[in-house]
């Protein structure tokens, strides 16, 4: 055995209790990378939402619910 080998069960359940902390460590940075890119990623749609409401807008091609429900019930559409 070499001299980093776990010799006692108290020696080894500190390796497992460091492992155990190590891995919680990196799954809790994964968790909070992951939610910062989905925040990042909301954000960045609720831009993209604007815009395109914004271009429609500008183009003249926004409808009101009603005036598509009329349209539809009417058979025009």
């Amino acid at each position: 055995m070499s001299e980093k080998d776990p010799k006692t069960s108290q020696d080894l359940t500190i390796v497992v209790q460091t492992l155990l902390q190590q891995m919680q460590d990196k799954f809790q940075t994964m968790s909070d990378q992951i939610i910062g890119r989905i925040d990042e990623m909301s954000t960045r749609i609720d831009d993209l939402e604007k815009n395109i409401s914004d271009l429609m807008s500008q183009a003249g091609v926004e409808e009101s619910e009603e005036e598509i429900k009329v349209t539809e019930t009417s058979g025009t559409a």
